[in-house]
């Protein structure tokens, strides 16, 4: 038994520690696993890369004595997980600046401004159990080809803390910085909330959205504030409601019925007092992706009351709009995205990239088309989070790139869009190409279960991620729509597709409305079955939390509807019938 005197802190851990692993975009994890000893070792390990690789600063900015800045969301736990990434930039030989709570764009957009790395701290939509931290380089965001380097400099820097002598370790039994060890943050620096204001500022006119009357509805997102003071400097009338002091984990991408139920109830009850509202505009957690919901009226009949209807717009026809605003040149979009997206570029003579679902998919490919020569170059994802990849002219004034998920752009050219063409939300959104989405999930989700759905119809070459199923044949296809393959129903290889196909047929079946059978298997990001009569349904993994998605699309909102509830309902939904198959 060893000397209490010569214990290492690995000896007197009194908990197993639990590595957190990169989802889409950062780390999250449970914040009981998220210790002050792993937060740090986090921060660390990235500022080591960024540093080894040289991006942690850019430009002129001084290189031995940078200032990092950080910022939060408003989760109970992100003050302690604030501190302890503070703590390990300073004893990195680092400073740090405060930038406060604010939205994750907001800290991005003035850290690449200034050529400098950040942190943000952050669960996004996760509940609030969970929490975590992404890191930026000085020239925009971590992407999927730095996270083995980030991953080898935590590893580095976590076994060195463990061989630390327990008692000069700055750590105690439990992984929390001791008392004496733990500082406060330092005082909040506004600069980023005012660059991030004036980014849109400088662009949109201020009497642009005169006449609109919005509600905001505020609950717990870092930008709850900030987001009402724009949307006004544009000559919007907001309505703040719903307010929240505790964390509520709302997902903008699969938004529920019963939130759109009590949002209606925000906008009858403010309707009686101030008058028509065009729309309820709010945002994810950390303020990254808009929530944009059309708010219609109907005149009643015989003196009966106007009746209002709520129209959710989800997040891929809200990007679809916003390209289309910014006259975009090139476009990324994840896998997952409604299909209106392609067929209206495809008639203006654009095809859209599909990439696997996260920002460093999207920001990877919109680098390559600026490498191509292309001018207005923008993303999104489904969650309506809007990335622009280079400069653009806009309004008689230059709007700066921001390569990362964005809520207030879209939000802001939607509501423009529509002002300038007179039209309500709903008639800028029914001129589209009619395919409608819908999305949801199945929390505590066994990730093992996801990763097996997945695996199972995997192709067996990395390099096919679409399987055509014809009368008489199989083709195979690249990420780029390149033939890689063809094969007779009657070969030997082709068996194990065909096994899948019939597998998947037997849950998405015609029973239950997929008539015609399975067209095409998708396999770029989990797994994404077309069927003949034109319905899509996605099902996918998240990447950072106990979660199974599914994405529907189709000709109709109620058929779209149908197969998201299908898919979740318990206990023998086509996701968990899926499942006990697999298993």
């Amino acid at each position: 038994m060893k000397e209490e005197n010569n214990l290492k802190l690995r000896d007197v851990l009194n908990y197993k520690p639990a590595p957190s692993k990169f989802g889409t975009s950062g780390v999250r994890a449970l914040v009981s696993d998220l210790t002050d000893l792993e937060v740090y070792s986090l921060t660390q390990g990235a500022l080591w890369f960024f540093k080894t690789s040289s991006k942690l600063v850019c430009g002129e900015v001084d290189q031995k004595n940078p200032v990092i800045p950080i910022a939060g969301d408003l989760r109970s736990s992100s003050d302690r997980l604030l501190k302890a990434t503070s703590r390990a930039i300073l004893d990195m030989g680092y400073g740090t600046d405060y930038m406060g709570k604010l939205p994750t764009p907001a800290l991005t957009f003035y850290a690449l401004e200034s050529g400098i790395a950040s942190f943000i701290v952050t669960g996004s939509h996760i509940p609030a159990d969970r929490n975590g931290q992404k890191a930026n380089r000085c020239d925009g965001e971590v992407l999927k080809t730095d996270e083995s380097g980030i991953v080898e400099g935590v590893k580095v820097i976590r076994n060195e803390l463990y061989d630390q002598p327990a008692e000069e370790s700055p750590f105690d039994e439990n992984g929390m910085l001791k008392d004496e060890s733990a500082r406060d943050l330092p005082e909040e620096n506004a600069a980023a909330v005012e660059l991030y204001k004036a980014r849109y500022r400088s662009v949109f006119p201020s009497d642009g959205l005169s006449g609109k009357r919005l509600l905001f509805f505020q609950y717990s997102a870092v930008g709850r504030d900030l987001l009402p003071e724009i949307l006004r400097s544009c000559g919007a009338e907001v309505i703040e409601a719903g307010r929240s002091d505790q964390f509520v984990p709302i997902d903008t991408e699969a938004i529920s019925t019963a939130h759109l139920q009590m949002l209606e109830g925000l906008v009858v009850e403010n309707r009686e007092k101030y008058g028509k509202i065009d729309a309820v505009i709010s945002t994810d957690g950390d303020s990254d992706r808009p929530l944009v919901v059309a708010v219609d009226e109907t005149a009643g009949q015989g003196g009966q009351s106007t009746s209002v209807a709520l129209r959710f717009i989800p997040g891929d026809l809200l990007g679809l709009i916003v390209a289309d605003y910014l006259d975009a040149d090139a476009i990324a979009v994840p896998i997952s995205t409604n299909p209106a997206v392609h067929e209206f570029f495809l008639d203006k003579g654009i095809t859209t990239r599909k990439t696997r679902i996260g920002s460093p998919y999207v920001i990877e490919a919109m680098q390559h088309a600026l490498n191509e020569g292309k001018n207005r170059v923008v993303s999104w994802e489904a969650n309506g989070g809007f990335l622009l990849g280079s400069d653009i002219a806009l309004n008689n004034a230059k709007l700066k790139a921001l390569p990362t998920r964005d809520a207030v752009l879209p939000i802001l050219c939607v509501l423009f869009s529509a002002a300038e063409r007179k039209r309500s939300l709903t008639a800028l959104f029914s001129d589209l190409p009619q395919w409608f989405g819908k999305a949801g999930l199945i929390d505590e989700f066994p990730q093992q279960a996801s990763q097996k759905i997945v695996a199972r119809f995997k192709p067996g070459d990395d390099r096919i991620t679409s399987t055509e199923f014809y009368n008489n044949r199989i083709v195979l296809r690249d990420v780029q729509d390149n033939k890689l393959d063809e094969w007779t129903l009657d070969d030997k290889q082709a068996e194990p597709a065909m096994a899948g196909k019939k597998l998947l047929e037997s849950v998405f079946s015609e029973d239950l409305g997929f008539q015609g059978g399975i067209t095409k298997i998708n396999t770029q990001d989990g797994i994404r079955c077309f069927f003949q009569n034109d319905d899509i349904a996605h099902i996918r993994p998240s990447g950072n939390a106990p979660q199974l998605r599914i994405y529907a699309h189709a000709r109709s909102q109620e058929r779209a509807d149908e197969i998201v509830e299908m898919g979740l309902q318990e206990p023998d939904g086509m996701l968990r019938n899926l499942q006990g198959l697999v298993e």
